[in-house]
């Protein structure tokens, strides 16, 4: 049996509860692999340790506004929501949170309205198909009755106005996550100009992340745990610039990675989009990536065996046990590690 290679635990205090601002003030812890050293450092200085020619590779999707609160018609009872994706007939798969037994056929006031839900069929693994019962495409309505739907570690999932800004990346472009690519929050204008200056580019890929980033691993070996569908892109622009490389490929996110050796994994970096459950932990192989870029993750959960994999189950214990000591802030809105 593969016991769980690495587990810590962690007091609530160091779970950030607010983001660091400026952004880029956050703490960067640098491990590196080649001799097991630790540095600590502030994440304005990235490009101040990385090397000309090197290549960032951020992901940009954009967290959805895809938390809704409501009240059921026919109860008046309170109700919350949790839209995960359009299926192909445009209506919603959602998660629903309420008191008593929903029925077929119900439907849901979203606050403030007028929006109304109309709940069609009970799905698999406790979701729901609705049809929303308003003109308007999906991101329209999201965007205008939707709240950001933060972690549960944070606030209880309570965001305030700000965090429609804050739990996002300043490039975020494409649409459809229901949870951020956190590396990538520490990154701003500021540190984009330093690495322009010294040589070191960027590109981007897509991963739209979902709710299940946050499942722990329940199976005794780690090795059989069923890894979730998450959909992907990688252009064939963004292919060819990874490909011409001559530096360091500096993969940003654990989201990042997955789609670079999602792809990897079927030959020739290529244009590429679809699902990818794609689950890397030790041993791997990676095929691309030099350097990670992460935040410090939950335990037990495939973020954490990603980052094992590709620091080393003995380096990452060491570095975890440097974040605890010096109090770094854990989870989404917290510090950030750099692996080279």
């Amino acid at each position: 049996m593969n016991a769980f290679p690495f587990d810590y635990t962690l007091l609530p205090d160091l779970i950030a509860q607010e983001p660091c601002e400026p952004r880029d003030h956050a703490r960067l812890l640098v491990a590196r692999r080649s001799d097991g050293s630790l540095h600590h450092h502030r994440f304005h200085e990235l490009p101040q340790l990385l090397q000309l020619g090197d290549l960032l590779v951020l992901n940009d999707t954009r967290v959805l506004p895809a938390r809704l609160l409501g009240t059921r018609s026919r109860t008046g009872g309170k109700w919350e929501g949790l839209f995960l994706r359009e299926l192909p007939d445009a209506t919603w798969e959602m998660l629903c949170q309420t008191r008593g037994s929903l029925q077929e056929g119900e439907t849901i006031d979203i606050e403030p309205g007028p929006l109304r839900l109309e709940l069609l069929a009970r799905l698999p693994g406790g979701r729901w198909q609705a049809k929303p019962l308003a003109p308007g495409t999906t991101i329209e309505l999201l965007d205008r009755f939707g709240h950001i739907p933060l972690p549960p570690y944070i606030r209880k999932g309570a965001a305030n106005e700000a965090d429609r800004e804050r739990y996002q990346a300043i490039y975020a472009q494409q649409a459809g996550a229901v949870a951020a690519p956190t590396a990538g929050l520490h990154f701003t204008e500021r540190v984009f100009a330093a690495l322009k200056e010294r040589g070191i580019g960027w590109t981007t890929v897509t991963l739209h992340v979902g709710l299940a980033t946050f499942q722990t691993i329940q199976v005794d070996d780690y090795t059989q745990h069923p890894m979730h569908m998450e959909w992907g892109q990688l252009t064939q622009q963004a292919a060819d610039v990874i490909n011409a490389c001559e530096g360091r490929v500096v993969a940003v996110g654990t989201t990042s990675m997955r789609v670079l050796e999602s792809v990897a994994r079927q030959g020739p970096l290529q244009a590429w989009s679809g699902e990818t459950n794609l689950y890397v932990h030790p041993p791997y192989d990676f095929k691309i990536a030099d350097a990670l870029v992460t935040n410090f993750h939950l335990p037990r959960t495939t973020l954490l065996l990603l980052v094992a994999a590709f620091a080393g189950v003995e380096l990452l214990q060491k570095a975890y046990g440097a974040a605890l000591a010096e109090r770094y802030r854990f989870y989404s809105y917290g510090d950030a590690m750099l692996i080279v």
